[in-house]
């Protein structure tokens, strides 16, 4: 019976420390499992030369969001972009 116990003890173990390692690999991986805080912000370019998805979004060298998505709409560039609640882009933002 002790041996059984051990097994699972040293289960337990494991599948606590996998959890730990899923937990740390998103955290410093900034992956977004369910949305997050975050709101969409649809912006116009002439060109996005250099701009790539996933690229940070800054605001006075502060890091406040990503770029999630670069299409094309008629003869422009249109970028989604991903910023935190509570930071406001007003409509005459230059990028």
């Amino acid at each position: 019976m002790e041996r059984g116990k051990l097994e699972l003890i040293v289960g337990i173990f494991v599948l606590v420390g996998v959890i730990c390692l899923g937990y740390l690999a998103i955290k410093l991986g900034k992956l977004e499992l369910v949305g997050g805080d975050y709101y969409e912000l649809q912006a116009e370019f002439s060109s996005t030369s250099g701009l790539k998805n996933g690229a940070s979004v800054e605001i006075a060298g502060v890091e406040v969001g990503r770029v999630k998505k670069i299409g094309l709409k008629e003869d422009r560039a249109q970028v989604v972009l991903a910023i935190q609640d509570g930071v406001p882009v007003f409509d005459d933002a230059i990028a």
